[in-house]
């Protein structure tokens, strides 16, 4: 379930509908919400949109009056990419998903924190959520630093090491890759392949090192938490490293 169908909302649903076969069973905009327990074809609605200027009125989707009627729909994972305070004290014990992913800036209030905390719910945190727009930024900095596309360095080695690993392979099987496999294992990985390799080893080392705090910590109580305090102990560790602190 997705609130938001903007730069954020629609990308989010149509990475994970096509890359990972999720469901995207709601789809929340200002003008009100969509609902279709089979399953919202992700393209198909942004052409309904552009040629409409609206989510609703989609053929096969019922329409909720209210954009935030969508947040308290039974689903495993809702997504809040709109406008921020969209669950609060008021709704937060309405709310039937398993996992909340802000995709949005502070889309829950403080309140509404501890009541979702209590019921079970898991909230993976926007500080964490949003990180890889200046993740990528860095790496962008990074590269124009060194004035080196990314690849340049390794690309032809690691051909090299793939038409070895595919000779090898077939002397000991006596068998040939097929023509599918061999050219995956040959090709040679443009920049954007690169950036997104990257970003997702940063992103999930990230959140094994916030899960880690949170285990560690026995006064902390949920992800969030244990994001500030991993932050804040990066600062910490930063500042002791520069000498600034005695």
């Amino acid at each position: 379930m997705v609130q938001g169908f903007g730069n954020v909302g629609y990308h989010a649903s149509k990475f994970l509908q096509e890359e990972d076969s999720a469901k995207i069973i709601a789809v929340g905009e200002w003008d009100g919400a969509i609902h279709d327990p089979k399953g919202i074809d992700v393209e198909k609605l942004q052409a309904h949109r552009r040629r409409t200027g609206s989510i609703l009125g989609f053929p096969g989707a019922k329409t909720l009056r209210r954009s935030v009627d969508c947040l308290c729909l039974a689903c495993d994972i809702l997504i809040p990419a709109a406008l921020e305070n969209q669950i609060h004290r008021d709704n937060a014990h309405r709310v039937r998903a398993k996992v909340i992913a802000e995709a949005a800036n502070g889309p829950i209030t403080a309140a509404a924190d501890g009541i979702l905390r209590r019921k079970g719910v898991l909230v993976i945190p926007d500080v964490f959520l949003n990180a890889g727009g200046v993740t990528v930024s860095y790496f962008e900095w990074s590269k124009n630093l060194t004035h080196m596309h990314y690849g340049r360095m390794s690309r032809h080695l690691e051909n090299l090491e793939a038409e070895l690993f595919i000779k090898e392979t077939e002397a000991l099987t006596g068998k040939k890759f097929g023509p599918r496999a061999r050219k995956v294992l040959l090709r040679s990985h443009d920049e954007l392949a690169l950036v997104n390799s990257g970003l997702e080893d940063t992103m999930r080392s990230a959140y094994r090192e916030i899960r880690s705090v949170l285990k560690r910590r026995k006064k902390i109580e949920d992800l969030r938490m244990a994001s500030y305090t991993l932050a804040i102990e990066r600062i910490s560790q930063a500042y002791l490293d520069l000498g600034i602190f005695p």
